[in-house]
């Protein structure tokens, strides 16, 4: 695990915007109201997510149909013309009285803004990560537009640079869409602004799929997202209190941590346990103290038959392991990862229906813990939208990792290109007020698990059984 140098943080530019501009479908749609499912519904989906798109010089598209156009213009088109199929995203969210979510699809549109910055992509440095400078100019935030309800459901903007890049920030209301179907949609404006008549994905709505009650609900011990029994009330900071920085596992790391337990494991397993470990132990004296992990997961294909193709609702599962500081630092390694091992095969037809029938009887899903979340956005596709002038150079997070009231530090793993090598980028927040010590602590932390792993690789260690890590010393933090 490698700290990745910050992007120019102290870097400065002018953002000149046009007028925010409201874009409706191209072609006249359906007015009607349509129900999220209950999954939709859960408060932990409440919320807006921002995503950021780099690209390098729009002058030099290798397509001569986009050559010397403005991509304002074209992705502005390819929108209108992607919320025909798309129409709910042009429509505005309510809650009933009994607090399910519908959408009025009553084409009210998009909010979009055109802008032109006084930078190059140069400027912000290498190599491009979040958290982004002047975030808050690239992606303004429209007085009144980011309310759950009654507002537009995306924001849209797109800036050109100096260079002739152009970069593309957008805000997504999370109740109707995650991170798949997000992509989904953006694939479809991408299809329409390269020419195409419809997108290649028909979107299906069927939101009823996930929210079908079925009873006897199954509980799991540790697992269980809907659990009022877990109360997490030592918020880590508020949000103006975090620092944020970046990891980066490459294959060396990887191989390390895989080196380090007897049993197999995925990329993922791996990663987000030492994740959970090195975050949980450096906020954390106290044995006996209580940390949480969550991770979502992807059930589309967890029902039978599976969700179908197309289907652009939330339709992720985010189950809960917990573990004292005491298990996470004395166990072995592969204690760690067993523990979130068996949280993701927990993740069964049968959770689901148990599930949806504690959210449909007992209220929309409510968490009170603050802990650590983890998404995964490796296979999104974020690097694979091109509008015509090529891939970005960077897809994914704007801000990079954040702290969300009663959910706790959310990060993901991303694809990520350090230098000539690829693999995952990690960008994590931690307080302020014992930053150095703590990011002290969880570095080295991460460079222990690497350098034993791999003296035990090279048979440098003798007489060690099990995890070399086992016993972790943490300094005090006093």
């Amino acid at each position: 695990m490698t700290e990745i140098n910050d992007t120019n943080m102290s870097l400065t530019f002018k953002v000149t915007r046009q007028a925010p501009e409201l874009i409706c479908p191209a072609r006249l749609t359906p007015y009607e109201s349509k129900e999220l499912s209950d999954l939709d519904s859960a408060k932990d989906f409440r919320l807006q997510s921002s995503l950021i798109l780099l690209y390098r010089n729009s002058t030099k598209s290798l397509n001569p149909y986009f050559s010397g156009c403005d991509p304002v213009k074209v992705i502005k088109d390819a929108i209108a013309k992607a919320l025909v199929p798309y129409y709910p995203l042009a429509g505005r969210l309510r809650e009933t009285r009994e607090g399910k979510l519908v959408v009025e699809c009553n084409g009210d549109g998009v909010l979009f803004i055109e802008a032109d910055a006084d930078v190059t992509l140069d400027e912000f440095g290498q190599p491009l990560h979040p958290p982004f400078p002047c975030s808050d100019e690239l992606l303004y935030d429209v007085p009144g537009s980011s309310e759950v309800f009654h507002s537009p459901l995306l924001l849209i903007q797109v800036s050109r640079l100096k260079c002739g890049g152009f970069i593309i920030a957008l805000r997504g209301n999370h109740t109707m869409t995650d991170g798949i179907g997000f992509v989904q949609f953006l694939n479809a404006v991408v299809e329409f602004a390269r020419g195409a008549q419809c997108p290649s994905i028909t979107p299906v709505w069927m939101r009823h799929l996930i929210s079908d009650s079925i009873p006897n609900p199954s509980h799991y011990r540790n697992h269980d997202v809907c659990s009022d029994s877990y109360e997490y009330t030592d918020t880590p900071s508020p949000p103006d209190d975090l620092v944020n920085k970046s990891f980066f596992f490459g294959s060396a790391q990887i191989a390390s941590l895989r080196q380090s337990i007897p049993r197999s494991s995925t990329t993922f397993e791996l990663i987000v346990a030492h994740l959970w470990r090195c975050h949980a132990l450096s906020l954390y004296n106290d044995p006996q103290k209580t940390v949480i992990l969550r991770f979502a997961i992807n059930i589309r294909s967890k029902y039978n038959p599976s969700l179908p193709t197309g289907y652009y609702g939330n339709a992720i599962a985010t189950p809960m392991v917990e573990a004292t500081i005491a298990e996470l630092s004395e166990n072995p390694f592969q204690y760690v990862v067993d523990l979130v091992k068996r949280t993701k095969e927990n993740v069964t037809e049968e959770y689901l229906k148990s599930l949806a029938d504690r959210t449909e009887n007992d209220g929309r899903i409510a968490r009170k813990l603050d802990g650590l979340a983890v998404t995964d956005h490796r296979r999104l596709g974020f690097k694979c939208l091109d509008f015509g002038w090529g891939r970005p150079i960077y897809g994914g997070f704007l801000r990079g990792s954040r702290f969300v009231p009663n959910v706790g530090c959310i990060t993901c793993l991303a694809p990520f290109k350090h230098f000539r090598e690829f693999g995952v980028l990690v960008p994590i927040c931690l307080p302020r007020f014992a930053t150095k010590r703590q990011w002290t602590i969880l570095i080295l932390l991460a460079w222990t698990v690497f350098y034993v792993c791999t003296a035990v690789s090279a048979n440098k260690l003798k007489n060690v059984t099990g995890d070399p890590t086992r016993k972790i010393y943490i300094p005090d933090q006093n």
